[in-house]
């Protein structure tokens, strides 16, 4: 290991951690150990499966620690044993008491995908753009107890498009946050960081998500609708019930138009998409999933003229599945 490296342990579980951990292995830095959750089940046949950051460790011959929890003292020593200079946490899923932040030389530092302290918590990207927000980014903070609370070292900002979805934006943040590790961390070696503390007044918490926020309230207006597909994609994905058929929405816009129809109406099925009046405003569904079918893009949608009936009406909500 030359001078110019850190010993780094990183502790992350999902893809979004998965290229963070290969912006580290193509850096000088030497990852010396691995930390990610315990195998779950996966696919159609529920079987156990490594996370994409232990799938990368593995294929790089980087020793893997899986603990349930950092709270025993085993695992302390353990982590302690390797002696790092810094832990690098992306998307992990489990809390770091004291003591684990308190080992490494230079501390514990994540990357969050929030301009903190805006949104704290497990859903920062698809909080930003379900309420909204006009502005997203990544901010890597030095951790310490609270949840997303630490001073922040750096930050990087990226304007959320009209048509950014929570995976599209997922992607732009991934390469951002890789980025602003590897500064960060030449920061953190050359004492070239000057921390800042959040403003606790700006934080808002951003909960994890549940199947049953995709669940379609026609009576909103269409703007906020648009931003439920929107922040829903990929995950749990919004939904409407159509004649007893669970349609799953993937992509839509509003549009600026206005009838007397009640909300959930089908006012249009043409080569541009469905038009479904909302509470104000109108909806223009681009990519729509039928049940147990694959997801219709704008030149397949009229395809459904034959099962759709302008002026029948969507279920305003339904029960989560």
């Amino acid at each position: 290991m030359n001078r110019a490296s850190l010993k780094i342990i990183f502790a992350g579980t999902p893809d979004f951690a998965a290229q963070h951990l290969q912006a580290l292995l193509n850096g000088p830095h030497h990852v010396v150990a691995v930390y990610s959750q315990p195998d779950r089940p996966a696919g159609r046949g529920r079987k156990l499966a490594a996370s994409p950051v232990k799938a990368l460790a593995l294929e790089h011959s980087i020793e893997v620690q899986q603990p349930v929890s950092l709270n025993d003292t085993s695992a302390q020593h353990l982590l302690a044993h390797y002696e790092a200079d810094v832990m690098v946490v992306v998307a992990y899923g489990l809390i770091l008491p004291q003591a684990v932040l308190d080992t490494p030389r230079l501390g514990c530092i994540n990357v969050h995908g929030s301009l903190l302290p805006r949104w704290r918590g497990a859903a920062p990207i698809q909080r930003a753009i379900l309420s909204g927000d006009e502005q997203s980014g990544i901010t890597v903070m030095q951790m310490e107890a609270g949840l997303d609370t630490g001073p922040m070292l750096l930050k990087i900002e990226v304007p959320i498009a009209i048509n950014d979805t929570s995976k599209s934006l997922y992607a732009k943040l991934a390469v951002l946050g890789c980025k602003g590790l590897v500064e960060t961390l030449y920061g953190l070696q050359n004492s070239m960081l000057t921390p800042q503390v959040q403003n606790d007044t700006q934080a808002n918490y951003a909960d994890k998500l549940t199947k049953a926020e995709g669940a379609i309230d026609w009576q909103q207006s269409a703007q906020q609708i648009s931003l439920q597909v929107r922040g829903l994609n990929p995950w749990p994905v919004a939904y409407s019930d159509w004649q007893g058929h669970r349609l799953r929405i993937w992509m839509a816009h509003a549009l600026d138009t206005h009838s007397n129809h009640p909300a959930g109406t089908l006012v249009g099925l043409d080569k541009t998409g469905l038009e479904v009046v909302c509470g104000h405003g109108h909806l223009k569904i681009t990519q729509l999933q039928w049940p147990n079918g694959k997801t219709l893009n704008q030149s397949e949608l009229m395809n459904l003229i034959q099962k759709m009936i302008l002026g029948e009406v969507f279920t305003s909500l339904g029960m989560a599945s």
